[in-house]
């Protein structure tokens, strides 16, 4: 397991082919997808092929969408990362959770945490966040790790706000 960061309930690791299964069951709900531009995945083939085209490619350079797991458990509750968009020339700040593990600040201190390793690990300049301007609890997170509300846009054909934060070691 390529752990990439602790925080004091989680670990973050890297993803490899053999969490297809993982993946298929937090992007198969509907409800975790509310916000999103994305139709649920309903084959492991599916989950294999994002896996493999979009979450691995960006290992290469540092970033990426970790698993994360419980340390209590180890129980799989979703993903975290910082992930590099080549359309918008930025680093975004992502996470996702299955639903049984929101409202528990398990988003919070993974993005928090990811936050900190990209300005202090990675020397990152500027991180963006971006979430649906209906999704409220995300957009309290990105505000509660620091990132100030930037402009409003459209985003693979979904309305977001946009956020961004500066490394204070720069």
């Amino acid at each position: 397991m390529n752990i990439i960061l602790e925080t004091p309930r989680l670990i973050l690791r890297q993803f490899t082919e053999a969490d297809t299964p993982l993946l298929v069951q937090l992007n198969s709900n509907p409800e975790v997808l509310k916000y999103l531009h994305e139709p649920p995945l309903e084959t492991e083939e599916q989950a294999l092929h994002i896996i493999n085209t979009i979450i691995l490619p960006q290992y290469k350079n540092n970033l990426g969408r970790w698993a994360i797991h419980l340390k209590s458990s180890n129980q799989f509750i979703g993903w975290c990362g910082l992930k590099y968009l080549a359309e918008r020339d930025e680093i975004d700040l992502g996470y996702r959770l299955m639903k049984p593990f929101w409202e528990y600040g398990y988003a919070f201190e993974a993005a928090k945490y990811t936050l900190e390793y990209g300005f202090n690990q990675l020397h990152l300049k500027t991180i963006f966040g971006m979430a649906h301007i209906e999704n409220i609890a995300s957009l309290k997170i990105l505000e509660k790790i620091g990132m100030q509300f930037i402009k409003e846009d459209v985003v693979d054909n979904c309305p977001v706000k946009t956020f961004s934060i500066s490394n204070p070691n720069n």
